[in-house]
């Protein structure tokens, strides 16, 4: 990987967003200091460099923080420009279209889909997972859109700025599979992007970036049980 910058990543296994980051740094090629935090304690280090969230991801680049993990993913492609594949098109529209794109999947995608684990009633989860399936048919037309009907990638043949936004919460998605029994992406009924989550997966970069699903899963199992735990001892005070 290259090498030249100072480039430090505050992070936490398990989160997608911290994904993205690592999958674009692998991307383009560059090596990095993959720094754990302990988000129950979190370090003075990401307190001071995150002062308005206090949330990772944060990318250090010569004693500078980013935050934000789009924003984190922009910076990486304009501020190595000349290193590795570019993660946005050339075109100004094509760019517009790729940060539309990749905003949805934040905002539309990612907000129902945690509303449908963390949801305070079964009506609000019910509620979040259908919003999440609207979410993905809706991802599935941009996919045939961007890919030319082949579903390759979201900007054609090279992976982009929208599959490494989504490609993040790949493990995430396949341990919602395993935990709630509720596909997310249906070769049936959303055959591209079942098909482009096939391929994205198998990319090395892909391979060595997401986390392990059986260990998500376990996770999130035990995120559910402190999170009843603490609801039930709420209602006993």
């Amino acid at each position: 990987m290259a090498g030249g910058d100072d480039l430090k990543l505050l992070g936490a296994w398990a989160s997608p967003f911290v994904t993205r980051v690592k999958l674009a740094l692998a991307f383009k090629g560059l090596s990095f200091d993959d720094v754990e935090e302990d988000l129950g304690n979190k370090s003075e280090l990401l307190l001071s460099s995150n002062q308005v969230h206090k949330k990772v991801p944060v990318l250090i680049h010569n004693g500078k923080s980013i935050c934000e993990s789009l924003v984190i993913l922009q910076y990486i492609d304009e501020a190595f420009s000349g290193t590795g594949p570019s993660l946005l098109p050339a075109e100004p529209h094509d760019r517009a279209v790729a940060r539309f794109w990749a905003a949805y999947i934040d905002d539309k995608l990612v907000a129902p889909w945690v509303q449908s684990m963390r949801g305070k009633t079964e009506e609000d989860k019910a509620e979040g997972i259908k919003q999440t399936f609207v979410a993905v048919e809706t991802l599935e037309g941009a996919l045939r859109d961007g890919s030319k009907g082949e579903g390759l990638f979201f900007g054609g043949d090279s992976v982009g700025l929208v599959d490494v936004a989504l490609g993040s919460l790949l493990s995430w998605l396949k341990a919602t599979d395993v935990t709630s029994g509720a596909k997310i992406f249906d070769p049936v009924k959303t055959p591209l992007l079942a098909a482009w989550m096939e391929h994205f997966s198998e990319l090395d970069v892909a391979k060595a970036a997401l986390p392990d699903v059986d260990r998500v899963v376990e996770f999130a199992k035990k995120r559910a049980q402190a999170a009843a735990a603490a609801a039930a001892a709420a209602l006993e005070n």
